[in-house]
């Protein structure tokens, strides 16, 4: 099992890098990076499929920060705020 920070941490990590894919995307970029995001898209699918047996919701969540990183920033914002108006 992996620690809880570690894991928030790698997940915001693949995030911010789904992030720049698809800015790479929207600025009509992304053909120069393509073999590159390629490569991490693979190393990211790996991680996943390694983490899934040990760990579903981990794995379902660096899956969604790579594929719709801006759905998974909002979803993190909203248990944050959830979070911060509880306490």
């Amino acid at each position: 099992m992996i620690d809880r920070d570690l894991a928030a941490l790698v997940v915001d990590l693949v995030e911010k890098v789904g992030l720049l894919r698809r800015d790479l995307q929207h600025r009509q970029d992304l053909e120069k990076y393509e073999g590159r995001m390629a490569r991490i898209e693979q190393k990211v699918s790996a991680l996943a499929d390694r983490l899934s047996a040990e760990d579903t919701e981990l794995s379902k969540a660096l899956r969604t920060a790579w594929q719709q990183p801006a759905r998974s920033l909002a979803f993190r914002n909203a248990a944050h705020k959830k979070t911060n108006e509880s306490s």
